[in-house]
């Protein structure tokens, strides 16, 4: 099991939750199509970040619905870039295709989807590009630390 895999798991002790293996999941509609579940009940995880601070932003999307970056970069009160794989790595925990909401190695700036409140149970990157977990969204929204936000496209 791999390290990072290992922190999400952790990091769900006690929660009512279950995480599963997937096969090809690369896409929201990938990982919808194996887990039989509708698109917007994936919660994508993008990572953008601060073209003044270098800081990395999260934000936890359903997966049908884009980052918009002009309400992104007003939420974060400075220009985005989306972020590199060495940043994501560093600031986060995770390789891209695995970042999870919750369980990153430094605290991050999140935001919060509210599509995803539509279901009662939507489905996360648990750490790795073929794990996912699932959980209620207010839970999630509550684990991650996230705020509640409009940064999707129209």
């Amino acid at each position: 099991m791999s390290k990072s895999l290992k922190r999400v798991r952790a990091a769900l002790e006690g929660e009512e939750t279950e995480i599963r293996e997937t096969g090809e999941a690369k896409t929201a509609l990938q990982a919808a199509t194996e887990l039989g579940v509708e698109v917007d009940q994936i919660a994508k995880s993008i990572i953008f970040q601060g073209q003044s601070s270098g800081e990395a932003l999260l934000f936890v999307t359903a997966g049908g619905n884009q980052v918009c970056e002009a309400k992104a970069a007003a939420l974060a009160g400075e220009p985005l870039g989306r972020a590199d794989a060495a940043v994501v790595r560093a600031q986060t925990g995770f390789a891209i295709g695995g970042v999870s909401p919750i369980a990153h190695k430094t605290e991050i700036r999140s935001f919060f989807d509210t599509r995803l409140h539509d279901f009662g149970l939507v489905w996360a990157a648990a750490g790795t590009p073929h794990h996912v977990f699932s959980m209620k969204p207010a839970r999630l929204l509550e684990k991650s630390g996230a705020q509640v936000a409009d940064f999707t496209s129209e």
